[in-house]
């Protein structure tokens, strides 16, 4: 690889989409036009294809003949070439389950039996491609093999699954918080214990060897050995596959084709036992069937009989067969249902009488009786040894019970026992079968009378039941038939069964009914054959019970079985006169003596006839695998059979077919086979296919002329396929294969004439004689018939003489008539062919027609409905092709030949035409038939993956070529185009699927021009030509772009990344529901090859990595459209931070970025990612984003690539990249970092509450749906507009600020299999092991992922270090680094990560000190949260890489000013917002620190020693004040209490004070006070101004606070006036990302957004006005439009929401008590959320500090009157609370109008508190005072936090006459709202009219005048209030009267009473009151004073009490 170098010129991306804008301009066609740019900014040397046209592949076979590689041996030889063993045909013996097989021994053979029993017996013949299940198929992400693969993984730490160490963390917590809250003692604790504290912990380990100089090198090498240790080599062993369903690839094998058997039961009879013994009873079972009215089994005798029975026989009955002593027998029944019976008939030895009298005696005598009958039952035993004596050897019916089935089985599956006994009774004959029919059937099963009624008869899997019958019916001896046996049946199901009226017969019949066990010992076929295992051939076997199934059984014969059933069905003597007694009837079946008395076999039914009426009637059943029993069938072997004997005239039935004739009854015949039935087709299918197969290919001679019946054995076989596939729906694959047909071809179907046994076509080959004009591999050839291509004969053909002579003859006379064409013999479809064919005259040529050859050309001249069937089944057709050719190869053992020599040219063209016109079908057609075309697209691909493993692979891609070529050409036209690149997808997706995809990919070629031009011959251009320049220098780019020399050398691979980057466009219109499909197809090609054992050597898996190098192009192409996993940290309270052009995330404000970025105006998400992606923006596209699931498999499939591929290749390529591509790739990486986190295992267990599939981005889109940030709904909406082709964007504020996976825009069809609520199947908790595992796995992948991240980034580093051109892109690589230090991250990695970070720091320090400051201090940050980690490993390093920062700050300018400054505000930042901070953890690195600078010798003498120490002390000074913060976690107000001292505290530093502003607004939105959190950020926003200002001055800009005001009265207190401000030019002041313009923008948006979100929208306004003069400096019309519409948002909810809109509600609270601390005595006013019941705070407050101080010591104080000190008891604790309203002067409410005015900047609050002078709360009208308090606060509301101080309070003293005026002017306020409403609304007018008018009323107005105007006051102090309260009144009336009127013209007629009612009391209320209104107090009206002094003199003049 030495030799490569750089290409010179290296083309970026971005002017590739330039040109496609430009050019896209220009065309105005359709949008598909615009792929045909070249995606990938090609080199320009060479002939450039678009993307989306396919290449000319390389001619694979001459190349690797004129490429021999260099390796000899080794591992990367099997990648060169497919193995030697890959195919190889296997001849399997089939199993026979007998012990000795069924076939006839008979030498002389009918030839049809003969051909049915060959086809029964021969092996199977079997192409196994040996590596098969290597292709990407079988993958074992998709099966369920993962598991194996990820055993023995390690376990990752990760700190967030550790519980704090040592369990007295918790107890600790508790004591602190117990103790005092009082925080007297200063902010900052004393230094000197502090310091003892941080003098005694203990240091962790130190790292060896870390303060020696070594040099860079050998750190990196170092470094370098340790990260590649102990990796895990499986990358996608730990990632999930996709989501998808079976993947098309994978085709299952076939199940052998066997023997067909129903669900067996097995019935064993135990005992039969009657009241009385006196005769032997012989019993049989058999299955009815009543509903199809049918018996579905034959006939089981048993026997159990005593032996004493037995021996009244022994005369007529020869001894026993073992075979016929079976008492148990397996019965079969395909069709089980409701409708079958197990009927049980007994018989006795024939007697004399009637039934009935013969039953007589077994229903009168009872066993119990014995003794008292003794005689009788002698008299019956010797009539009955009589009866057997002479007639022993006959019989008759005696009685017959039946078993209803179903009852059975489904009544023992229900019973909880083992075995289970049911006792049928007459009882229980009565209600039994009916009801419990009803309650165990109908209940269970309701549903199952659907179709077929059998779907819930499941008779594998009840519980066994042993039955005992106790009743028998006797037979009626005129209703013996089957017919009456249905009836009875029927009507046993009958609740009014007429078989209860009769008496039973009782007895006792003992069975046993269970499922059959899988193989049963010691068991006969019907044929009585032993089946194998039946050890010993003495022992009582089981029968196996033929079943005459009740509907047809589709499955195909393999066993031989020819059984003939004969059943005497009736007699029927009855209406013949004369006596008709002791007539027997003897059945014969004959075949010989004369032979017309042979009956045929099938026998319908005979009847004798006597006198025209039927009197005997018999059937007979035919069991046989020899006659078809089909007409037609029968018909075709016969003809088919006299071919191959020779035998003539050939007879069927009456007919007799003479030579001459048979060839048109052949043809006949043949066309016939369509109507034939289905049932025995399918039964005949091996047979009749491999006839239909043996005329293609052997067309035989008929009467001397060779008959061509290829054609019409084609149309039969396509029409038979057609009908199985559409009648055996059920019987098919995912492909829609057959299962018979699929298994037909896999094991039975072999080349014609290529048995194993016979070389020569003898009678041991199909049919294989001497008639046929063949020329197989035989030594016997009749000269005569050595033909070339013989089927271009037909006696049709008139040019052609009669008998053929010699072949020269032949051939002449072919050549000679007239350019004899195909079309003559053939029905004219193809069109002449010019060139006659098969001139070959030489005899020896092996000519004959092989069959794949055949077939391939009838296929291609076919046509109309021949060619149509053919097209629906075409996987048929293409599988027989395959397996003929392997077989084809394998006989002439050229299956080592080269293979372009294996097939010769005419076959090649047939499949090329054939492979051309189908892909023209699937183009023309896939609209239409659709599902037709999926079928014959996915043969298609599967016909050409197999011909990948035996054919010239050359033509195959140059198939696979001409597919693409038409593909594209069609989508040109396609309005859209993703129907169609969905099919092309799946087509090439099966065709990578082979197993020897990466051989054929030449992964061992570097790239070298092509040795000879294209060998495609359709494209005319030989490219070649454009390789001669300079080929050294582009092979680096060729290997990572999709250029023509990678696209034609790496064929399939070039494939498939060409569609990936044609799909993943931007541009793509139409294409991105395909995304998923696209991914998951590179998905699992990649981690297939991960697990091929063939790949595990990493030096070949960097070959085939190198297949997959243009894939990171690919996907850094794509970096603005992948879903952006950094926003979930969001979740966490890690928000990325505003500006642009870094998003880096780690606590700070809580409120969601992606919300202020959508304020901000930034639309689109992606565009707001680090540098780099600030240039895709320019293109103004809104791309689609892909799917979080997507998203995530592209990024796994980049790291393989990065994982596997070789270093230095990947070196030398980043060496030539951009910085801008650069950069792209670390976007990429940090994508990755995030992507890849680790969950945590609370996750994994939160995640287990609902069970999802596999996928666990399907989980965040089922959050999202139930959290219903964007509902379903929504999404449907979205999705339909998809359809149309445009996609809008979610902007990220309706992106769900929780970052999960809904901006997907891939189509989810939520199918029904993928919704993520397991049917109840599986149990829905995974168990606690399971979890450990998922998080075990996770935790591999997380780490593995970051190791491949921080190999990349160490590849990057060292080519900035080698160039030393590209120091800009080290920032872009901190910042990954950086990223993956705040991610969750497992301790593994992150001793690596320092480890690099430390390296980093060592080889580029100016790098952080001088460019990158603000990485500097995120760095800081970094570490010192890791130093605070609970996991002992991660500290030391942590605090290593620390003390390394200062070290070389210092070195670099001998004070470390910056770090120190960073690292103080990094940890203030850490400590106001970890929750789960550890201060134990961070003392001891804070030890260890100081440790290294103890030990360090080299800087002994310098200060830095000291200094560190300094800095040391100070950092745990700042702990320690946070760990009182901790002991208040509890207490939001007094938490942020502290933190807004600790701000204070910082009044001097302001990056720290706005750090810890920042908390506070962070810790504000956990608690959604909005308003407080706006406050913050107005806070830091006037701080930044202030420093701004004084940095710079730009006129735009705000004047520091004093812009503010309007926003906050509060904000001048960030003003810096003070004299020890710190200048902000001095060094690591200020220097933050938020002192800049863009800093400050982002936070006053932050705080808009805030203010919304608390409904303060005229705040919103002010923030804006501030906002907007910064944006029109900049020109930024985007943003201005994105804040006017906010504005324009804004004020229309100002309008809507007039009237509904709530603030908050205000409550005094008062702290008594020295428990308080601090807090006693102190007052404060609390902001509550609005409508908050006093009860509420109430509860809250006693609550929380009743847990703290404990219950019985809180106490709330109930009034609101001043709190007397000493009379409480001092050792409680006690709480005041108020109600308190916002208080205003009369001169403010002026300003104050609206709503939100009289609710905003509040300082004032007052209470009232009513009192009499006697000490009482309420008293008579004319001694009630009342107390208004008026409380003045520190700051005004909204302030940054929710309670303030009261600074201030006054009282104001109430008067009793003061206190009516006060009401009365309310009552009247009341009474005019309630006239003025609008819409009027009467209940309220009517209720305030009663209370001011109403008689009753106590205290009513009326009380109030009389008490206070009957007499003039004697006080002149009192005139005023007199006169003010008269007026009242006056005004009063005049509004009662205002709203009578206007109730009188609301009311109905209904209360008409009513409203004179309130007008009578309201004329008497104004009576009342007519003469005290009147009488006005004479001196006020005397107009001595100017009025003027007195205006306010009844304020001033009441009593007032001034409380300072």
């Amino acid at each position: 690889m030495a030799e490569r170098r750089a290409f010179a010129q290296k083309i970026s991306r971005t002017v590739a989409a330039e040109v496609r804008k430009q050019i896209s301009g220009q065309y105005s066609g359709s949008p598909q036009l615009l792929k045909n740019l070249n995606i990938v900014g090609n080199i320009s040397h060479h002939t450039t294809v678009p993307l989306t046209e396919a290449v000319d592949p390389v001619d694979l076979e001459d190349y690797l003949i004129t490429h021999p590689l260099a390796v000899d041996s080794g591992p990367l030889r099997d990648l060169i070439e497919f193995p030697p063993d890959d195919i190889e045909v296997v001849y399997s013996p089939r199993d026979c389950r007998t012990l000795v097989s069924a076939v006839p021994e008979e030498s002389e053979m009918d030839p049809h039996v003969r051909d049915c029993i060959r086809s029964y017996t021969e092996d199977w013949a079997i192409v196994i491609r040996k590596y098969h299940k290597l292709g990407t198929g079988f993958n074992p992400n998709t099966l369920d093999k993962q598991k194996e693969r990820q055993k023995g993984l390690p376990k990752q730490v990760f700190e967030s699954d550790e519980a704090p160490d040592g369990n007295n963390y918790q107890d600790d917590q508790d004591d602190l918080k117990r103790r005092s809250m009082s925080i007297d003692d200063t902010p900052r604790g004393s230094w000197a214990c502090s310091i003892f504290d941080l003098k005694n912990s203990l240091p962790d380990a130190l790292l060896p060897n870390l303060l020696d100089r070594t040099p860079n090198e050998e750190i990196d090498r170092q470094n370098d050995d340790q990260r590649k240790s102990n990796r895990h080599k499986e990358l996608f062993a730990l990632h999930p596959s996709p989501d998808e369903e079976e993947p098309i690839e994978r085709l299952s094998v076939p199940d052998v084709p066997k023997e067909h058997f129903g669900q067996r039961l097995l019935v064993k009879c135990l005992s039969l036992k009657f009241e009385i013994e006196i005769e032997p009873i012989f019993a049989s079972l058999a299955l009815y069937d009543v509903k199809e009215k049918k018996k579905i089994s034959e006939n089981f005798y048993f026997d159990l009989n005593s032996e004493q029975m037995k021996g009244l026989l022994r005369p007529h009955v020869p001894p026993a067969a073992i075979t016929t002593l079976a008492r148990s027998a397996i019965f079969s029944i395909t069709y089980p249902s409701q409708d079958v019976f197990l009927v049980i008939k007994l018989e006795k030895v024939l007697q004399q009488g009637d039934i009935g009298e013969c039953a007589e005696p077994y229903m009168i005598f009872k066993e119990a009786d014995a003794t008292k009958n003794k005689e009788k039952l002698e008299k019956l035993k010797s009539q009955a040894d009589q009866f057997c004596q002479r007639l022993g050897k006959y019989r008759m019916p005696f009685a017959w019970t039946a078993i209803h089935l179903m009852n059975i089985v489904s009544s023992a599956g229900s019973l909880e026992r083992d075995s289970t006994e049911v006792e049928i009774s007459t009882g229980e004959r009565k209600g039994s079968w009916s009801e419990r029919r009803n309650s165990s059937i109908v209940g269970r099963r309701s549903l199952e009378r659907t179709t077929s009624g059998d779907d819930a008869c499941n008779l594998t899997s009840f519980r066994p039941a042993t039955l005992t019958v106790t009743n028998f019916f006797k037979q009626e001896g005129d209703r013996l038939s089957d017919e009456d046996l249905y009836k009875f049946l029927a009507d046993m199901r009958r609740p009014s069964s007429v078989l209860r009226r009769l008496r039973p017969i009782t007895a006792q019949l003992k069975i046993d009914i269970s499922p059959a066990p899988e193989n049963p010992h010691y068991c006969l076929t019907p044929e009585l054959l032993q089946v194998k295992l039946y050890p010993d051939s003495r022992v009582r076997p089981t029968r196996e019970i033929l079943e005459f199934p009740a509907r047809d059984v589709y499955v195909p014969n393999t066993t031989y079985r020819n059984l003939l059933y004969i059943y005497p069905q009736s007699l029927n003597f009855a209406n013949r006169q004369g006596s008709a007694r002791n007539i027997t009837v003897k059945v014969q079946f004959m075949y010989g003596e004369d032979p017309s008395n042979a009956m045929p076999v099938p026998l319908p039914g005979m009847k004798w006839v006597d006198n025209h009426k039927g009197v005997f009637n018999v059937e007979v059943v035919a069991a046989s695998s020899v006659h078809t029993q089909d007409p037609y069938l029968d018909k075709f072997f016969a003809l088919v059979n006299a071919l191959d004997e020779h035998m003539f005239p050939v007879r069927i039935g009456d007919m007799r077919i003479m030579e001459n004739n048979l060839e048109n009854e052949l043809k006949n015949s043949i066309s016939a086979l369509n109507t034939s039935q289905l049932e025995p087709v399918v039964r005949f299918l091996h047979l009749l296919l491999d006839k239909l197969i043996l005329l293609v290919v052997r067309p035989p001679v008929i009467a001397g002329q060779i008959v061509n019946l290829g054609q019409a054995s084609f149309e039969a076989m396509a029409s038979i396929i057609n009908r199985l596939h559409k009648n055996l729906e059920g019987n098919h694959d995912q492909h829609g294969r057959n299962s018979l047909l699929a298994s037909y071809i896999y094991y039975v179907f072999r080349l014609p004439n290529t048995y194993p046994n016979s070389s020569s076509p003898g009678p041991g080959g199909l049919g294989g004689s001497v008639h046929y004009a063949t020329m197989a591999r035989s030594a016997v050839r009749p000269a005569s018939l050595n033909l070339n291509r013989s089927r271009s004969l037909s006696n049709s053909n008139p040019d052609i003489s009669g008998t053929p002579t010699s072949p020269d003859d032949e051939v002449r006379s072919i050549i000679g008539s007239k350019g004899l064409d195909r079309s003559n013999s053939w029905v004219n479809t193809g069109g002449p062919k010019a060139a006659p064919w098969g001139s070959n005259p030489s005899p020896s040529a092996e000519s004959t027609q092989l069959f794949h050859e055949e077939l391939a050309l009838q296929w291609v001249v076919c046509s109309g409905s021949v060619r149509e069937s053919a097209l629906q089944q075409a996987w048929f057709f293409f599988e027989l092709m395959v397996k003929s050719m392997v077989h084809h190869l394998y006989f002439n053992d050229k299956l080592d030949a080269p293979r372009k020599s294996r097939f010769p040219e005419r076959f090649m063209d047939d499949i090329a035409a054939l492979v051309s016109t189908i892909a023209s079908d699937i183009v023309s057609r896939f609209q239409k038939d659709t599902e037709m075309v999926e079928r014959l697209n996915t043969s298609l691909a599967f016909f050409l993956n197999d011909l990948l493993s035996v054919m010239d692979r050359g033509f195959v891609f140059s198939l696979i070529k001409s597919c693409y070529k038409q593909v594209s050409s069609k989508l040109y036209s396609l309005p859209n185009p993703s129907v169609l690149v969905s099919l092309r997808l799946d087509f090439l997706r099966i065709i990578c699927s082979h197993e020897h995809y990466v051989t054929l990919n030449l992964p061992c070629s570097l790239l070298t021009p092509p040795a000879s031009p294209s060998p495609s011959v359709s494209s005319a251009t030989s490219q070649s030509s454009g390789f001669s320049t300079n080929v050294q220098d582009q092979k680096i780019a060729n290997m990572f772009e999709l250029s023509v020399p990678f696209r034609q050398q790496h064929y399939l691979a070039g494939l498939v990344l060409t569609e990936l980057a044609v799909i993943l466009d931007p541009d793509a219109e139409g294409l991105f529901g395909l995304h998923k499909k696209v991914i998951n197809m590179v998905h699992n090609l990649l981690s297939s090859h991960d697990s091929d054992p063939r790949y595990s050597d990493p030096q070949i898996k960097a070959r085939v990595a190198m297949l997959y190098l243009p894939l990171i192009g690919i996907i850094m192409e794509t970096v603005p459209q992948l879903y952006d996993f950094t926003e979930t940290h969001n979740q966490r309270g890690r928000p990325i931070c505003i500006a642009p052009d870094d998003y880096e995330s780690e606590s700070g404000s809580m409120i969601s970025q992606t919300v202020a970025m959508a304020i901000a105006g930034t639309s689109v998400p992606q565009l707001t990612r680090p540098g780099s992606f600030l240039l895709t923006s320019t293109s103004g596209r809104q791309h689609t984003t892909f799917s979080a699931e997507s998203s995530r498999s592209l990024l796994i499939c980049l790291l393989w690539v990065l994982k596997n591929a070789d270093e230095t290749v990947l070196q030398k390529w980043f060496t030539d990249l951009s910085v801008l591509q650069l950069n792209r790739l670390l976007d990429l990486l940090y994508l990755c970092v995030s992507c890849f986190e680790y969950k945590g295992k609370k996750v994994f267990e939160r995640m287990n509450s609902l069970t999802f599939k596999k996928s666990k981005d399907m989980r965040a889109k089922l959050e999202e749906a139930i959290l219903g940030s964007i509902g379903a709904r929504q999404e449907m909406v979205r999705r339909s507009r998809g359809q149309l082709g445009t996609y809008t964007i979610a902007s990220p504020s309706e992106r769900s600020p929780s970052g999960s996976a809904f901006g997907s825009q891939e189509n989810l069809r939520w199918r029904k299999d993928m919704t993520h609520w397991r049917q109840n199947t599986e149990k829905l908790d995974k168990s606690r092991a399971e979890i450990e595992h998922e998080a075990l796995i996770d935790g591999n992948l997380a780490t593995e992922a970051n190791l491949i991240i921080l190999d990349t980034l160490e590849i990057v580093v060292q080519t900035v270090s080698v160039t030393e051109s590209k120091e800009s892109i080290l920032g872009g690589v901190l910042k990954v680094l950086l990223h993956s230090m705040a991610c969750n991250q497992s301790a593994v990695y992150l001793q690596h990560c320092f480890a690099t970070q430390r390296a980093l720091v060592s080889k580029f320090p100016e790098l952080l000190f001088e460019e990158e400051t603000e990485q500097c201090a995120d760095l800081c940050l970094r570490l010192l949260r890791h130093c605070s980690s609970s996991i002992s490993t991660i500290r030391s390093h942590a605090s290593a890489s620390l003390y390394l920062l200062m070290r070389q700050n210092f070195e670099i300018g001998n004070n470390f000013a910056r770090v120190k400054m960073q690292v103080t505000m990094s940890l203030s930042s850490l400590v106001g917002t970890s929750q789960n901070f550890n201060e134990e953890f961070l003392r001891r690195s804070l030890k260890t620190i100081l440790t290294y600078a103890e030990e360090d010798l080299e800087l002994r003498e310098t200060t830095f020693p000291d200094q560190v120490q300094d800095l040391v002390f100070n950092l745990h000074m700042i702990l320690s004040d946070t760990v009182k913060m901790k002991e208040h976690q509890e207490d939001p107000e007094m938490l942020i209490d502290l933190m807004y001292r600790i701000a204070k505290g910082y009044q001097t530093s302001p990056d720290l004070r706005l750090t810890w502003l920042q908390n506070m607004a962070g810790k504000h939105s956990e608690r959604s006070n909005h308003a407080e959190a706006a406050q913050c950020l107005v806070h830091s926003a006037a701080l930044v101004a202030e420093y701004l200002s004084m940095l710079e001055d730009r006129k735009y800009l705000p004047v520091g606070c004093v812009t503010f005001q309007n926003i906050s009265s509060n904000v001048l207190e960030e003003s810096a006036v003070s004299d020890d401000v710190v200048s902000p030019d001095e060094e690591g002041i200020c220097s933050g990302k938020y002192f800049t313009e863009s800093g400050l923008v982002g936070l006053l948006e932050q705080a808009a957004a805030s203010f919304s979100m608390a409904g303060m929208y005229e705040a919103v306004n002010e923030v804006y006005k501030v906002l907007i003069p910064v944006h029109e400096a900049n020109r930024d019309a985007k943003k201005l439009s994105t804040i006017h519409g906010k504005l324009q948002e804004a004020f229309s909810k100002i309008v809507h929401q007039d009237g509904k809109r709530m603030f908050g509600t205000y409550f005094r609270v008062g702290f008594y008590g020295t428990k308080f601390g601090d807090l006693d005595e102190q007052e404060f006013v609390y902001k509550e959320p609005a409508i908050t019941k006093l009860a509420e705070i109430s509860h809250r407050l006693e609550g929380f500090y009743g847990e703290r101080f404990g219950e019985d010591v809180v106490e709330v104080i109930k009034d609101s009157n001043p709190v007397d000190k000493c009379k409480l008891d001092p050792n409680k604790a006690y709480i005041q609370i108020t109600y308190v309203e916002p208080y205003f002067d009369t001169y403010e409410m002026k300003d104050r109008i609206t709503y939100f005015d009289k609710n905003y900047n509040l300082r004032r609050f007052m209470y009232c508190t009513p009192f009499t002078l006697d000490g009482r709360a309420h008293g008579e009208l004319h001694e009630q005072f009342k107390r208004k308090t008026i409380l003045t606060t520190s700051h005004a509301f909204p302030y940054i936090k929710t309670r303030v101080n009261v600074t201030h309070k006054e009282e104001i003293i109430l008067t009793p006459i003061e206190v009516a005026i006060e009401d009365m002017q309310k009552k009247t306020q009341e009474l005019a709202f309630a006239t003025h409403q609008d819409p009027a609304d009467p209940k309220m007018l009517q209720m305030v009219l009663q209370g001011s008018v109403g008689t009753t009323v106590n205290q009513g107005p009326l009380e109030v005048a009389q008490v206070f105007l009957s007499e003039i006051p004697s006080d002149p102090k009192l005139f005023r209030h007199h006169n003010k309260l008269r007026l009242c009144f006056k005004d009063f009336t005049k509004r009662c009267e205002d709203a009578l009127r206007k109730n009188k013209s609301l009311i109905g007629p209904d209360q008409k009473e009513y409203q004179r009612e309130l007008e009578r009391n309201y004329h008497r209320l104004k009576e009342a009151l007519q003469p005290l209104i009147n009488r006005k107090i004479p001196q006020l009206y005397k107009a001595l004073l100017p009025v003027t002094c007195h205006r306010d003199s009844f304020s001033r003049m009441s009593l007032r009490k001034m409380d300072l």
